[in-house]
Order: structure tokens, then sequence, then C-alpha cells
């Protein structure tokens, strides 16, 4: 009787013991590994999902039952029409795009001490000293004045050359190892190291003016192109597995890749079913969910509205969004081995014991909450039971640590039901994140069973 009353988590590798299952995982696992180490800026990210679904037989041929929509390549919305009306609501998942890197400034290029650097403003809640003196690589997109749209990445193939942001000697850096870490990093010493050789020219700067001649001898462009330019400065390299076992995944932008990645595949496969299933993917999600492309926008109204007129003119979207059942897809913190003193470990998630459903976020006090009804959270909980997936409930990290916010509390202002769900990632807003290949699996299987409810 002691143990019918009780809840404990169900590890997701004692769940997934056969071996289609652990095959599943490992397939899974490489395609995941695959796309992270494709797909760096949010423009890689959406252009990745409209190539898959134009694949699948997605378009923006609103004429259609599967519709795909993009918006200025930083954001997308992906629908299913379902049987059911529209006005009985949506099964709606949403993941957010960008991830912390370094942006290039409007003015970058510059020339100190015979190296030329490039200035940058860094995105989003990162740990600047993480990103000192490690190889970098160069992803974005430049229109040029004679409406050229010209792709760059550079650092990522082996025959690339990379950039660093430079660090100082330890021999030289005692005053600095006094400061705190905030002031110890600088963000104005953020600059990435781009050339060193000298111009044939009598002009000053010579290593400057070498730089533009290699970016125009590339690229065709000149020094204010770089005005109408979106450059991101991040990680290079492979997103890997981790550990002897190879059961870890690690990569940079797995928050929130990880659960854009396992949306899409958990909505591509889904079959249509009694409800429109709806994948959203937002932009500025780490800065505040601002601007065009970002969930505080008008993005999903005015598609949603379009979609409506096509398939069911008449239809009120206010009746539509709620009744609407969503899911915030975002990655969780799970309790760190070597710093689990900032966590309250009554109500920590553990890697590898599934997704992870966050009933409320903000800080300090519930601040910049959205809390999910727990009529809801029950609704769910039976959901998953009913399909035998391991999931967990938990907060992020102790009280008076810290906290967190989503895109959740943006969406449920329209009254829909809706509950942050995802897996959990160690080294969180790092250069290289860390998730388990088990909760991967776990998650994809749990976000096609909400789709499929």
């Amino acid at each position: 009787m002691d143990e019918v009353l009780k809840h404990k988590a169900a590890s997701c590798w004692e769940r997934y013991t056969a071996s289609d299952d652990r095959a599943a995982m490992d397939l899974l696992a490489n395609e995941f590994l695959d796309f992270l180490t494709r797909c760096k800026t949010e423009r890689e990210t959406i252009a990745w999902v409209a190539e898959q679904a134009a694949a699948c037989g997605f378009s923006d041929d609103l004429r259609q039952d599967l519709v795909i929509l993009p918006f200025r390549s930083k954001a997308a919305i992906l629908a299913r029409r379902g049987t059911k009306p529209l006005a009985e609501g949506l099964r709606l998942i949403t993941a957010h795009a960008d991830t912390p890197h370094l942006d290039l400034k409007q003015h970058p290029l510059h020339e100190e001490c015979q190296v030329a650097l490039m200035k940058t403003h860094y995105y989003g809640g990162l740990k600047k000293y993480q990103w000192l003196a490690r190889p970098l690589a160069l992803h974005g997109t430049i229109v040029a004045m004679d409406g050229r749209v010209i792709p760059v990445c550079i650092g990522e193939d082996e025959a690339d050359p990379v950039f660093t942001v430079l660090d100082l000697l330890p021999h030289l850096a005692r005053k600095q190892r006094e400061e705190t870490v905030e002031k110890a990093f600088v963000a104005e010493k953020l600059n990435i190291a781009i050339g060193h050789e000298p111009a044939e020219t009598d002009e000053d700067a010579k290593v400057r003016q070498r730089v533009l001649e290699l970016l125009y001898g590339r690229y065709a462009i000149r020094e204010e192109d770089l005005y109408s330019a979106e450059l991101q400065i991040v990680p290079s390299g492979k997103a890997r597995f981790v550990g002897l076992d190879r059961a870890l995944l690690g990569g940079y932008g797995q928050d929130d890749r990880l659960c854009v990645f396992a949306a899409f595949k958990a909505f591509m496969d889904a079959p249509s079913g009694d409800h429109t299933q709806i994948l959203l993917l937002w932009d500025k999600e780490e800065i505040g969910s601002d601007g065009a492309t970002g969930a505080k926008s008008r993005f999903m109204e005015y598609a949603l509205e379009d979609i409506l007129d096509a398939w069911e003119p008449g239809t009120r979207l206010r009746h539509v969004l709620g009744r609407t059942k969503a899911v915030s897809a975002d990655v969780h913190c799970p309790m760190d081995p070597d710093y689990q003193d900032v966590h309250d470990k009554y109500n920590a998630s553990l890697l590898g014991y599934g997704p992870v459903f966050s009933k409320f976020t903000g800080h300090g006090g519930k601040y910049g909450a959205s809390e999910a009804d727990c009529e809801y959270v029950a609704w769910f909980r039976k959901l998953l039971s009913a399909e035998n997936i391991p999931w967990q409930m938990a907060e992020m990290g102790k009280v008076d640590e810290g906290g967190g916010g989503t895109v959740a509390k943006e969406l449920a202002v329209y009254g829909m039901e809706i509950i942050d769900f995802g897996p959990g990632v160690l080294s969180m807003h790092s250069p290289f994140e860390i998730s388990s290949k088990a909760d991967l699996l776990a998650t994809v299987h749990a976000y096609n069973a909400f789709y499929c409810s």
C-alpha cells in the first residue's frame, strides 16, 4: 500500500530498455547533433525547419491543410488541420530559436597593437569569461546596397580560420583576480581577433586595411555593408557525444534548440488528429521576447487570423485561443552534480528522468511568472501516464538563488492553458551545453502524445 501512495519519477534508462528503444534513442541523438551543428543562429534554424517541412508537403498556400508561414527568417508557424472546428481549440507547442551569442557592433572593425579586432555586443544572459580564449565562428547575413543577400559562415569548415577573444595572461592578472567576476570581465573587451597581416599601403592601420581587402575579395563588400549585416559570433565546431558511454549530448545552443528539434520531430511524426496542431517558433526570447519576431509581437495573431480566414471564415480568434491547450517548450535546469547547493533537492529534477514540468516560472516571489492551473496539470499527468512516458515536476533552484522566465506568460494572456515543459540542460547558456539522449527521446514522445491528445 505504501508504494501505491508514493510517487517516484521514472528513469528513462529503466523505461527504455528494449533494443528498439535504444536504437531509436541513438538515431534521434545523431540527428539532433547534426541539427545542432548546422543550426547555430535563429536564421539557420528557421531555414532548416522550412526546408524539412517543405520536403513533407508544407507550404504557404493557405488553401492546403499543411501550412508553414515563416516570418522575417527568424520566426515561423506550422499548422496541420484537424477534423474538429478551430473554435474547439488548438494543440500548440511553442519554442524559441535564439540563444546567447556575441553580435558585431555597427562599427566593429579597428586595429590595436598590430592586431585587427572586431567589437561585439553580447546577446542574452551569458557568462562573459566563457567566451575568452576559445575558437569562435562568424555566422550571419549581409545585405549589400545592390540588393545582394550574402550568407556568411567562417570557422566551421576544417579549412577555415577561426576567431577568438583574447584573454589576459595569469602573470599580469593580479588585479583581475581581486575583482568580482562581473568586474573582471568587461563587455567592451569581448573583441574578436580577426587579422594580423598588414596591407601593402602607405595608409595607417595597415592590418585593418588588409581585413577589408580580404572581405572584399571573398564577398565583394565594403566596410559600409557591415551596417546592413546581422553577423553573430558563435562557438566553432561540431556538437558531440559526451562521456565514454556516449549518453550525454554536448553542443552550443541547446537552450532552446533542443526543444525546437524535439517539438519539430514530434510535430512531423504526429498524424492529423481531432484538433488542429500548431508549432510556433520565436526569436528574441533570451532578451525579453520583444521585437517583431518575439513572443510579444503580433505575429501569432496575424498568422492565425490568416489561417482562420482560409479554413473557417467567421471563426473568432479569441474563441480559438481561449480553448487552446499549449506547451511552452523550454529547457529546465536539472540538479548540477558540482553545484547541488543552489537547488532545493526536494523540488529539483535529474538528468535522465524525462522532460520537466515547471508549474510556474519567475523569480523573487514568482515575479514575472506564468503559472499553470491545477486542472491542466492533472490533464497532462493523465496523458503521459497513459502513454507510459517518463516525466518530472520541479522548479528552478532555491527561491532566493535567482530564477527565470519563458514565453509562456506572453501566450497565457490569451486565456489558453499553458505550461512550461522540456528536458534538462546542464551548463545552460554556456558555449557547450549538456543534455541527455534519454531525455531527448522521452521529450519527443511526450510532445507527440500531446499533439495526438
